[in-house]
């Protein structure tokens, strides 16, 4: 049993009309006019500043059914009505305004900050209604609860005599900055896979003979793809997983396996085989899916798809998680205090 204690931690008409002009004729994401570059040692370029922000959802609304796609109208819509309440967000706050009545003080985390992205992802076409393509519900395909496997920190938190707070390793990895991880879909932008997330979806990928790089700016995590190489042996586990990539045509394909057993990616474990495919398919435009296949949490593999647009005029900044982070260390403390207090309480009531 790990010794979490004694582990030392760091103390609107126009704007209707204008997209449905937009919309009219969808393109197929190849641009006509566009050929694929090659870099010195023969892969297909791939290479640039890219990024994920996207309204569209990783799963389908269920009263969508097997409805792949929005139609044109349908899209230009959505869009609008985004965009909208973007621009109404994003109005000047009244300073003299009453705190939220209800004490939620993450209401000051406002819109200045965040970017999810305004467009419904187009891919062959449509105009997807989800980002999982397979199964064809658009969901994942969840084994029943009691029939997959815990993640690591479950099975910490259920060994007798754990508490939430005895140590940093029973707290999320976002919350350790060691990988950026959403609470709400329990996934790291980092990935595999790449997931969008509120804000900062920059991915710079870097290519050299044998390898291809995928900096994510969330949190300043490099992830080395080796090419044509064989994985490492299971044990060897990695935060991002041990990636291994060859090209086929010009689609990059890269598995990853091994992942760390902390990490999870929609309630995977560590058995998890994840295969990503990168398909550049204009000088903006790389078609990005993944497969998961872990048969400990899921029915079946399930795979989904999304955009990746080039920002050529961008740069990724750092994201310093841990500067100013006194979050962690002040929880633990916390929980020190309280339990040095109720120890205290114990020995005064003999």
């Amino acid at each position: 049993m790990p010794d979490f204690k004694n582990r030392l931690t760091k103390p609107l008409s126009k704007l209707w009309l204008l997209a449905l002009m937009a919309l009219a004729a969808p393109s197929s994401g190849v641009a006509a006019d566009w050929t694929l570059s090659y870099t010195a040692d023969g892969q297909p370029d791939i290479e640039g500043i890219w990024s994920n922000a996207t309204q569209t959802r990783l799963e389908r609304a269920t009263d969508l059914g097997d409805k792949r796609s929005y139609t044109n109208a349908e899209a230009a819509a959505l869009e609008t009505r985004v965009k909208a309440g973007m621009e109404r967000s994003m109005a000047p706050s009244d300073a003299n305004r009453a705190p939220p009545a209800d004490g939620n003080v993450a209401s000051a985390y406002n819109s200045f900050w965040l970017e999810r992205g305004s467009n419904i992802t187009l891919i062959d076409g449509e105009y997807r209604t989800s980002m999982i393509v397979e199964p064809s519900n658009g969901q994942i395909p969840w084994r029943p609860i009691n029939e997959r496997r815990p993640s690591q920190l479950s099975r910490w938190l259920a060994m007798p005599g754990v508490e939430p707070f005895d140590g940093p390793e029973l707290q999320t990895i976002g919350e350790r900055c060691l990988l950026f991880w959403d609470f709400r879909t329990s996934n790291s932008s980092a990935g595999p896979p790449m997931m969008p997330m509120i804000y900062n979806n920059n991915y710079q990928i870097v290519q050299s003979p044998g390898y291809v790089l995928i900096y994510a700016e969330m949190m300043h995590d490099a992830r080395i793809v080796r090419l044509d190489a064989q994985h490492r042996a299971p044990h060897m586990v990695q935060w991002m997983g041990d990636s291994v990539g060859h090209w086929e045509e010009d689609t990059l394909v890269v598995v990853t396996k091994n992942m760390h057993p902390q990490q999870s990616h929609f309630g995977s474990s560590e058995n998890i085989t994840i295969t990503e495919r990168f398909q550049r398919t204009g000088e903006d435009d790389i078609v990005y899916s993944f497969t998961m296949d872990d048969p400990s949490v899921y029915r079946e593999p399930w795979t989904a798809q999304m955009q990746m647009k080039q920002r050529p005029e961008d740069r990724i900044y750092e994201y310093a998680c841990h500067e100013g982070n006194y979050a962690l260390g002040g929880i633990l403390g916390g929980a020190r205090v309280q339990e040095r207090e109720s120890s205290e309480g114990t020995h005064a009531d003999r």
